[in-house]
């Protein structure tokens, strides 16, 4: 393991977050397929740290409750009133027994661009540098309205001014506080208790600690982000849009650095936990959703949205909704193709235009090219369904399973009425209406024979501009007869 591997890292996600004006917990907003704070933890766990300890108290019960399913080793610590961050570090310190032997990281829960590569630079530089305490920085184009990083001449920081504070010289710097730390465990416990609450907000400030340290005669360094974007926090929709862009964009490189084919980033959004193999291709118009995996040379959209998603190799997706599917190796999809939970296509296969399915598992070859739904059903390999069928598999109360065999051919606007078995190699015409097994290599035929009652129209519809074109046909007739 790492020399440089924290004893803890505190996870600061206590706040309300008033400025999202959301019933949802700020820390819990989504961007790219994961929450605020998930994309924290999951930074935070590239240090693989000794203890990691989320700091919750607005909604504390929903927070808590969304830890336990995407981290459930995670502790908590709980600030029940929002005291202010030296409070929250002071929270998340006692749940780990008071004091920690070894580096403490602290990051906050609304910095979802934080990346490990930059907390593991941030904890290797606090061992490498023997400080007390070490600030995560970051250079800006401009530093208006954030705390300024003041260094002496050896590289030290001495200060932390607060841009109304600042005088025209230190405004003039473009380093900033991320509001990101390395900690000396044991010196952190022990500063925290000589922090005030003589502020204007009445609060411990965690800032605070670092001058307290510092008038001890400990050094206090600093780490720059390679990427000032990454320390952004989200207090309002507004900037977590930009993030969601930002972080969409890296997503899209790092793919097509790897060998995808992003014809648009513009209109393509994917989630972290998208993962694509070699020459696939996204079209114009894509969302990639959840645990969704597109194959080597396949193609997905244009104006596609996927969800834990398997699209095989050399297969091809195009203006399709796909929730929980599965498309095999060269087989293809839509145009309007809806794919719901359970569906798996095999390979080679085709779900075509206006045809949706849902728990449906259809065969190598296999064929479903229009108009036409699929539901609890299998089908074997190497057939062809009709345009225009329904797999009629609820009977108000319960679903029914309805099977087709292989290499069978059934006809245009059938009804399969479940439960019903159509055997292999077997046929069903035109228009029936399923609702008997058809044994293998059978024709089924269940429609009513067909009826002519001559002159109705007339009769029924005299004057009509269908009685008119009618009584010309016959009189055309009988003059060629």
């Amino acid at each position: 393991m790492s020399a440089n591997r924290p004893a803890a890292v505190v996870v600061l996600a206590a706040g309300e977050g008033t400025r999202m004006k959301s019933a949802t917990p700020k820390v819990l907003h989504e961007l790219c397929g994961r929450s605020l704070v998930g994309h924290v933890l999951a930074a935070a766990g590239e240090l693989h740290p000794e203890n990691l300890v989320v700091v919750v108290g607005h909604a504390r019960e929903k927070v808590t409750a969304h830890l336990g399913e995407i981290a459930p080793d995670v502790r908590t610590a709980v600030q029940a009133e929002q005291n202010g961050t030296g409070h929250a570090v002071r929270m998340g310190l006692e749940a780990l027994g008071g004091s920690v032997d070894g580096t403490v990281v602290v990051v906050c829960g609304d910095t979802p661009l934080l990346t490990g590569e930059t907390l593991r630079a941030l904890s290797a530089t606090h061992t490498e540098d023997g400080n007390a305490v070490t600030v995560l920085t970051a250079e800006v184009p401009d530093a208006t309205g954030y705390g300024r990083i003041v260094r002496d001449d050896s590289g030290a920081v001495t200060a932390i001014v607060e841009h109304k504070d600042a005088t025209d010289a230190q405004r003039s710097i473009r380093e900033i506080n991320s509001g990101v730390f390395a900690f000396d465990g044991q010196l952190l416990a022990d500063a925290l208790k000589k922090v005030r609450t003589d502020n204007s907000q009445g609060e411990e400030y965690l800032t605070d600690v670092l001058g307290i340290l510092r008038e001890a005669g400990h050094r206090v360094g600093a780490s720059v982000a390679g990427d000032h974007r990454e320390i952004a926090g989200i207090n309002n929709r507004v900037q977590l849009s930009e993030a969601r862009r930002i972080l969409n964009d890296r997503l899209l490189t790092e793919a097509m650095l790897s060998g995808v084919t992003v014809v648009d980033p513009a209109t393509t959004w994917v989630d972290v936990t998208v993962t694509f193999e070699q020459d696939a291709v996204v079209h114009p118009g894509t969302q990639l959703h959840g645990a969704t995996h597109v194959g080597e040379g396949a193609e997905v959209g244009p104006n596609c949205r996927l969800t834990d998603t398997r699209v095989g190799a050399g297969a091809r997706v195009d203006n399709t909704v796909a929730v929980s599917a599965e498309v095999g190796a060269e087989a293809s999809v839509g145009p309007f193709a809806y794919l719901r939970p359970g569906t798996r296509l095999g390979a080679k296969g085709k779900i075509g235009t206006y045809v949706e399915t849902k728990n449906a598992s259809i065969g190598e070859g296999t064929k479903v090219p229009h108009l036409s739904y699929v539901g609890d059903a299998t089908i074997g390999d190497h057939t062809n369904i009709g345009a225009a069928s329904v797999f009629v598999n609820y009977d108000g109360q319960e679903k029914h399973h309805t099977t087709v065999g292989s290499h069978c051919r059934t006809g245009s606007d059938n009804m399969f009425v479940a439960p019903v078995t159509v055997g292999d190699g077997a046929y069903t015409a035109a228009g029936s209406v399923i609702t008997k097994d058809v044994p293998p290599g059978s024709l089924a035929v269940a429609r009513g024979q067909q009826r002519n009652i001559e002159g109705w129209v007339a009769r029924k519809r005299p004057g009509s501009a269908a009685a008119r074109a009618a009584e010309a046909a016959s009189r055309g007739s009988a003059e060629e007869g």
